[in-house]
């Protein structure tokens, strides 16, 4: 960063992973909702051999700074950290006899205070929008004290703040499985940092890809930043023609404008999106199941411009 842009107080971060740290974005929120005439959109055979296809409507609820993608790890761990691994039976069990040097140790923290927070945004949203149930996703069968809090912890809150809404308890593993038998069924999920992160990357698959995944990540402080959840897609920076999906972007800006209360200017963007996609006249390089090479263009593919000004004119 240039010094004369530090000293009047500007904060660079380059990774993401910086701001939710400065931040504490605890609460990562990513919707992942169907549009009608995706072509990309999930669909199953039904009872009689016919084609359907479900409507997608989840919304997972990710805890964003701690479990596994907590950084705390080790290699070849020193004294004190060996030491009091060495206190837990199941560690001398399973690992005592390998060599030091061959271990490699990540922990998954979870703290009360963070794991109500998500929880507790959750219900909210649920309440919020209608949503008949919060599912937590998470291990607590075998994960038993990190899973096995925030599971009770879950009970606990539904119980006695939101008894109107169904507490649905799955794991991780079996969610995946049923995602793509009954994907209708899920209203808001909620997990900690890692099982969050597959189950929203999940559902995003069945409503067509990154290309349409939008995310918020939030602190308790009011500081909030919106952006798709595919980042800044740096693989294609070089190209001449811009090949990106922007409605993963357009739908960031939507949930932007949905949390500073412009709901009716987000709302009119999302219909200009459906109807777009429902007319089917642009399709960007993904829609089209294309490889994302700069040829896409020439081969049919709108370019993200193309798309971006597809949505603008149905906004006129």
């Amino acid at each position: 960063m240039a010094p004369e842009l530090r000293d009047k107080g500007f904060v660079y971060f380059s990774p993401i992973v910086g701001l939710r740290q400065h931040f504490n974005l605890d609460v990562c929120i990513r919707p992942c909702r169907s549009y009608e005439g995706n072509p990309l959109n999930f669909i199953r055979r039904g009872k009689d051999n016919n084609i359907e296809e479900p409507k997608v409507d989840a919304v997972i609820f990710r805890q964003n700074t701690e479990g596994l993608y907590g950084g705390v790890e080790w290699s070849n761990p020193n004294d004190k950290v060996y030491d009091g691994l060495s206190t837990h039976p199941k560690f001398l069990k399973n690992f005592g006899n390998v060599p030091r040097e061959e271990l490699s140790i990540s922990t998954r923290i979870f703290t009360k205070k963070a794991t109500e927070r998500i929880l507790r945004a959750a219900f909210e949203y649920a309440k919020k929008y209608n949503y008949k149930s919060v599912t937590l996703c998470e291990k607590p069968n075998v994960i038993r004290e990190t899973s096995g809090m925030m599971y009770k912890m879950a009970q606990q809150i539904q119980k006695s703040d939101f008894p109107e809404i169904e507490l649905w308890n799955t794991n991780i593993d079996a969610q995946m499985m049923w995602l793509t038998k009954n994907p209708e069924n899920y209203g808001v999920l909620v997990a900690g940092n890692m099982f969050g992160d597959i189950i929203s990357d999940g559902f995003a698959g069945l409503i067509g890809g990154l290309g349409f995944a939008c995310s918020a990540q939030m602190s308790a402080n009011g500081v909030a930043i919106f952006e798709p959840t595919h980042g800044s897609a740096p693989k294609y920076a070089d190209y001449d023609v811009s090949i990106v999906n922007p409605i993963a972007m357009i739908e960031s800006a939507c949930m932007m404008l949905d949390y500073i209360e412009e709901n009716e200017i987000a709302a009119k963007i999302r219909k200009a999106v459906s109807e777009v996609i429902k007319e089917g006249k642009t399709k960007t390089y993904d829609m089209l199941k294309m490889s994302g090479r700069p040829d896409v263009i020439k081969n049919g593919a709108a370019s993200t411009k193309q798309m971006a000004d597809a949505i603008i004119d149905k906004l006129k």
